[in-house]
């Protein structure tokens, strides 16, 4: 199945070294070479970069680990196709509007017999299961609050119950972003991390790559980072609990804010 990663931060961030390592999965020390895609919010816009081609060979992913965009979210994606093929519109991550913002959206899974009924604004434009997830619920969230943007908790509860609808069709980890919050559904594999004070040296696992944090940030900054698989050897990640979805706000799980 995909690769997912994002970050959520307090202060704008390049995701330089986590895509690093990333992009290894799309082709080299991974499989996942059917494509992939990144996704930055800059204030009310969105950076929005996707490719056909393999992550790791992409002059486009060389770009992307050579160019520091700062961003407070960003959602990536390496693909490796199950339904749809290989093709730029079938990339991820997929973006929309609602409520007069960008919302974007990544999936990893599969899910069999997912036919729902699309009645508005919303339609895919490529073939995969993933953006017709990602359009249901955007006609959901509009069909059940209309024209403005509810309180955060309405929201999460609301996403809460159309994760849950959507995943008894199959693997439903997700990532969707408004700019102004990052949400995590985990059906199989989701872990995070959160950096903050005091901060240390991070190894990637798919690069011979390090970084002193403590050497590029301020004791004020703090940045959580959710992705399928660690992507470090010597930092301490978390793992999503199966059907859990989690609201990360300032780089941090909104619970424990």
């Amino acid at each position: 199945m995909c690769q997912l990663l994002a970050m959520n931060c307090n202060v704008p961030t390049d995701i330089v070294f986590s895509f690093t390592g990333f992009a290894m999965r799309g082709g080299q020390t991974d499989t996942h070479h059917d494509g992939w895609g990144i996704a930055f919010f800059e204030g009310a816009g969105v950076r929005h970069f996707v490719d056909h081609q393999a992550a790791v060979s992409s002059p486009i992913a060389e770009l992307i680990k050579r160019y520091p965009i700062k961003s407070k979210n960003v959602i990536a994606h390496i693909r490796k196709a199950t339904q749809g093929q290989v093709a730029l519109e079938n990339c991820h991550p997929f973006v929309r509007e609602l409520w007069g913002q960008y919302w974007v959206f990544a999936h990893n899974g599969d899910l069999k017999a997912f036919a729902p009924v699309l009645d508005g604004p919303y339609r895919p434009v490529g073939s995969t299961d993933s953006e017709l997830a990602f359009c249901y619920i955007m006609q959901q969230l509009r069909n059940r609050f209309g024209t403005e943007r509810p309180a955060r908790a309405a929201l999460r509860a609301a996403l809460a119950e159309l994760t849950q609808e959507i995943a008894a069709y199959g693997t439903f980890n997700m990532l969707l972003s408004s700019g102004a919050e990052l949400f995590a559904h985990c059906s199989t594999n989701l872990v995070y991390l959160v950096r903050q004070y005091p901060f240390d040296t991070a190894q990637l696992s798919d690069e011979d790559v390090q970084v002193d944090f403590s050497q590029v940030t301020t004791p004020n900054d703090r940045v959580a980072i959710i992705v399928t698989q660690p992507l470090t050897t010597n930092e301490q990640w978390t793992a999503f609990q199966p059907g859990e979805l989690k609201v990360f706000v300032d780089g941090m799980p909104e619970t424990q804010l």
